[in-house]
């Protein structure tokens, strides 16, 4: 089966990878859609920086030696509706090139905890007995 790739906008969408050492554990998340992990920030020209919670992961821009495509599954019936309950309709398929990844933003260093101040507590005096 011969599966076509077009791409016609001329110029892909530019889109780059995040790679982290280690796992996150997501807790009371639903899905995966729309799910903000944390806050990146670009600090110079090759240099980044990823804050999660109160950890501070800090990165560089790596070019791939070979670029990744992205692609979005498309697939066409002829002429009739696609019905999943029917596997024997003819439907082909077409795969369309969303996005392009040429770099990839590396974090190979453990990351800096952030930790805020605490507010000093008051000291308790101690009391006299008898008073």
């Amino acid at each position: 089966m011969q599966i076509p790739v077009k791409c016609g906008c001329g110029g892909c969408e530019e889109w780059a990878m995040v790679e982290l050492q280690g796992s996150l554990d997501i807790q009371h998340a639903t899905s995966l859609q729309n799910l903000s992990i944390g806050s990146l920030c670009r600090t110079s020209a090759n240099k980044y920086k990823f804050v999660i919670g109160y950890h501070e992961l800090e990165g560089t821009k790596v070019a791939l030696k070979k670029p990744i495509a992205i692609l979005k599954k498309i697939k066409h019936s002829d002429g009739m509706e696609i019905d999943p309950q029917l596997a024997a309709t003819p439907v082909s398929v077409e795969m369309q090139v969303v996005g392009i990844i040429r770099h990839k933003l590396l974090f190979k260093t453990r990351p800096k905890a952030l930790i805020s101040k605490v507010e000093a507590k008051p000291k308790r005096m101690p009391t006299l007995l008898g008073h």
